[in-house]
């Protein structure tokens, strides 16, 4: 079975750090010569089930092998609307199976740790395989660089360490 890579950037908020995460991820991949696409959750409003979503579901995440959640700190957790499209899924083919890699994002001190370990539960749950090198990106808004692209060579380091270990994963 061939792998096909999805970064999902969690959050609905418009400009979010999230967002421009999840686009160096996919950026990094592709550049790496990796099978992948790109999910935002930015704008997103549904809470129950459509066709739409249906659609979404059966285009974008059923394909997908291994999955790149890229979450930010909301009070200590991650936010309800990645939780909520999680929820409205069809758990069996979507998440079932599958390979996780998580990635916190925050401008506090810690990464967003406590919402990747709220979020392995949930994913270990829907029976994904999670790997181990969670990482936090801690004060993500002093990381960046005029453009709002990261450019700190230690984080660099670690996402493309991160990401190769995924690969092989």
């Amino acid at each position: 079975m061939s792998k096909s890579f999805l970064v999902i950037s969690g959050t609905n908020r418009s400009n979010s750090n999230t967002i421009r995460v999840a686009n160096l991820y996919h950026k990094l991949l592709s550049e790496k010569g990796v099978g992948t696409s790109l999910y935002s959750l930015e704008g997103w409003n549904w809470w129950e089930k459509n066709p739409a979503f249906e659609k979404i579901q059966k285009d974008v995440f059923i394909p997908a092998t291994h999955l790149i959640f890229v979450a930010p700190e909301y009070n200590g957790s991650f936010p309800g609307v990645l939780k909520t499209m999680i929820d409205i899924s069809d758990h069996r083919t979507v998440w079932q199976g599958k390979k996780a890699l998580l990635v916190g994002v925050s401008t506090g001190r810690a990464g967003n740790l406590r919402g990747m370990e709220h979020l392995t539960g949930i994913l270990h749950y829907l029976k994904m395989d999670v790997h181990f090198n969670k990482l936090p990106i801690s004060s993500v808004d002093k990381l960046r660089n005029e453009a709002g692209d990261i450019d700190d060579p230690v984080t660099l380091k670690v996402i493309n360490n991160q990401i190769e270990e995924f690969i092989q994963y």
